[in-house]
C-alpha cells in the first residue's frame, strides 16, 4: 500500500482504532526492532497523524516508558494510539 494523494495531500497514518505497522509495511522500512518497539524510515512519504506534515522516521513502542540517547535535529510529534506510543521525527525547516 503506497500513500494515495487526496486533494494534494499524502495518506496520513491511521491511529484512531490502533496502529498496525503491517498495514503500512510497503512504505515503511524497518531500521531496528526488538520485542516491544520498532524504528522505521518513511520511504513512501506518509503524513504525520499529529501535524499533517511528511515525517522522516517513526518509532513505535508498547513499552510504558521509553528513553532516547540522542535528540533529533528537527521537530518531533508524539501520538498515543491504543496500546502504542508513536514518536515521529521531521526534517528541520529549510
Amino acid at each position: 500500500m503506497w500513500p494515495v494523494c487526496l486533494s494534494g495531500r499524502m495518506e496520513t497514518l491511521t491511529v484512531a482504532d490502533g496502529f498496525d505497522v503491517h498495514e503500512y509495511r510497503t512504505g515503511l522500512k524497518i531500521l531496528k526492532q526488538d520485542r516491544e518497539s520498532v524504528y522505521l524510515a518513511n520511504r513512501a512519504g506518509y503524513a504525520c497523524p499529529a501535524c499533517g506534515r511528511e515525517f522522516g522516521r517513526l518509532f513505535v513502542s508498547t513499552d510504558e516508558e521509553v528513553s532516547f540517547g540522542s535528540a533529533p535535529t528537527g521537530p518531533i510529534c508524539v501520538v498515543r494510539a491504543p496500546e502504542r506510543l508513536l514518536v515521529l521525527t521531521h526534517e528541520p525547516d529549510q
